[in-house]
C-alpha cells in the first residue's frame, strides 16, 4: 500500500508543478491527505512488525 501512496504523491507533485491557481488548492489538499495516509500506513506497518505474537 505504501508503494501505491508513494506513486500517488509523486503524481500529485508533478500535477502541482503545472497546475493553475484554481487547481493548485485542490491538488495541495489531495497531496496533504495522501501524505497523511502514507504516514499512517508506515506507522501501522512498524507497529505490526514490532508487536508481540498474538498468543
Amino acid at each position: 500500500m505504501t508503494i501505491t501512496l508513494d506513486i500517488h504523491i509523486e503524481e500529485l507533485r508533478a500535477e502541482l508543478r503545472n497546475a493553475d491557481p484554481a487547481e493548485r488548492r485542490q491538488i495541495e489538499a489531495e497531496l496533504q491527505i495522501a501524505q497523511a495516509e502514507l504516514i499512517a500506513a508506515e506507522a501501522e506497518q512498524e507497529d505490526t512488525m514490532d508487536g508481540e505474537p498474538p498468543f
